[in-house]
């Protein structure tokens, strides 16, 4: 069973959103990311692994850093492609929530999921 490696319920604010306005003020975002490691940990080293520090850096690097995004699945799929040029590891899940969203009315938490798999 491979060793699965994550980062849940980072929170964080940024200005994303498919809605221009959503651009001009920041909102929260509650992101969780897993990874399933390609290889056996090796000897206690952190070299044979995935450090918890990547995780949060691939999250800040796309909602932190980044120009607007629109969609959420956008969000993701970027996550996970900074995650894939940094690290070899075998499968990627990014779950990204976001509590204040615009919805007709109180009630729901909307979120996505999006789950990247090596192919053999």
């Amino acid at each position: 069973m491979p060793i699965r490696v994550g980062l849940d319920q980072y929170q964080l604010d940024g200005i994303h959103g498919y809605f221009d306005h959503e651009h001009t003020q920041s909102q929260p975002f509650v992101v969780s990311v897993r990874v399933d490691l390609t290889d056996e940990v090796q000897d206690e080293a952190l070299s044979s692994t995935v450090d918890y520090a990547l995780l949060q850096k691939a999250v800040d690097a796309v909602i932190l850093e980044s120009k607007p995004i629109r969609l959420l699945e956008k969000m993701a799929t970027n996550i996970a492609e900074f995650i894939q040029r940094n690290v070899d590891v075998e499968s990627i899940f990014v779950r990204i929530e976001k509590p204040d969203a615009p919805l007709p009315h109180p009630g729901g938490l909307p979120f996505i999921e999006y789950t990247w798999n090596r192919t053999k």
